[in-house]
């Protein structure tokens, strides 16, 4: 039986979180990751750009004949319509469902927090699937500066930069008495030990990327043992690639990488 091929999507680097935890749920399966790395980040961009860019990553994975598709961005699953996912030619999954999910299971008080890109919280993506699972207390805040600051390293615990606009960002959630907080773009995981000193123990950290990969695992009926393959490919190479890469896939996980011109790719349709 041949491996499932997996196409993983995201604006930059941190889809590779997702990457991660689907190699050690699924080790022979063959893994095909685009990284939007020319037009990081999407989360600033207006809802046609961002659907626009989601749909040429779809279409280059396509090409890559894959089984089935991740959107491990939480910007991009934000913006594309239900019909559209639905009516592609492959299972396609993305990270706000199932994180949504989790945060209701892993909540004591009912109330939980989002922090997340500003377009996917001006999406009402995660707030609306939650409320679709209970009567849960929704509180949420934008941290756009999360994902340069991480794209660039700025990832240890203790870094000066990263710790202070945390603190910023977090101060009104402190407040607000969540037991739960979804980390709603699957960069943050490489700052959660940042984010969880500043929101104290008794908060739990729900990790968008790992939850999606879980739901993947349980999708794919045998699970995949045996050994697969990591092709990772990127619209652009930045200096610093593959020492940032590896920040993300951690340093076990070897991986080939090639650069590709995505605008080269039309949006794809479902007409």
């Amino acid at each position: 039986m041949k491996n499932v091929k997996i196409g993983v999507f995201d604006s930059g680097l941190g889809g590779l979180t997702s990457v991660k935890n689907l190699i050690k749920l699924l080790p022979g399966a063959d893994l095909i990751y685009f990284g939007d790395t020319a037009r990081v980040p999407y989360g600033s961009r207006s809802s046609s750009t961002i659907t626009k860019y989601a749909k040429q990553d779809i279409s280059f994975l396509l090409e890559k004949k894959v089984d089935l598709v991740l959107a491990a961005c939480a910007t991009a699953g934000s913006v594309l319509e239900p019909e559209y996912t639905a009516s592609l030619p492959i299972p396609y999954f993305d990270v706000i469902r199932p994180t949504a999910k989790a945060a209701t299971s892993a909540t004591r008080n009912g109330k939980i927090g989002v922090i997340s890109t500003e377009a996917t919280l001006a999406s009402g993506s995660f707030k609306r699937e939650m409320q679709k699972l209970g009567d849960y207390e929704v509180f949420q805040v934008a941290t756009p500066l999360f994902v340069p600051l991480i794209e660039n390293g700025y990832i240890y615990r203790g870094n000066v930069a990263t710790t202070s606009i945390a603190e910023d960002y977090l101060l009104q959630l402190k407040g607000s008495d969540i037991d739960t907080l979804i980390l709603g773009c699957t960069h943050y995981p490489l700052i959660s030990d940042i984010i969880g000193d500043v929101m104290g123990p008794e908060v739990n950290l729900i990790d968008s990327g790992a939850e999606a990969a879980r739901l993947i695992a349980n999708h794919i009926i045998g699970g995949c043992p045996g050994n697969g393959s990591l092709k990772v490919y990127t619209s652009d190479l930045p200096i610093r690639f593959h020492s940032i890469a590896s920040m993300f896939l951690g340093n076990e996980n070897s991986f080939i990488s090639e650069q590709v011109d995505i605008e080269g790719f039309p949006p794809y349709s479902t007409e």
